[in-house]
């Protein structure tokens, strides 16, 4: 999991280097295998099951109650994502042919 803020030094959401949230390798926003933001498996950001980017339920970062990704209050346990920031995210998915799920997000996400 990765930091989901505009921050782009090391760290950052929008860093592009190792711990990154646009970062390519293994563990970035980016990295299309095991655990990154762009697998569809277990785990991953495209994964649409429990714990997956594109789950609905609790903890899916298409949740939007308390700790989910599209929650919008104050939360004590935020959710933390391996999926690049949303508007990567979304152009992502529409290039993916899911203009469904992106045009979802764009109508929570302004």
């Amino acid at each position: 999991m990765w930091p989901r803020d505009q921050f782009t030094g090391p760290g950052g959401g929008r860093f592009t280097g190792p711990g990154g949230g646009l970062f390519t390798g293994p563990g970035g926003g980016r990295f299309t295998g095991p655990g990154g933001g762009l697998f569809t498996g277990p785990g991953g950001g495209l994964f649409t099951g429990p714990g997956g980017g594109l789950f609905t339920g609790p903890g899916g970062g298409l949740f939007t109650g308390p700790g989910g990704g599209l929650f919008t209050g104050s939360c004590s346990n935020p959710y933390k994502s391996n999926i690049p920031p949303w508007d990567v995210f979304i152009e992502e998915l529409e290039k993916r042919g899911n203009k469904r799920v992106a045009d979802l997000l764009r109508e929570h996400i302004k």
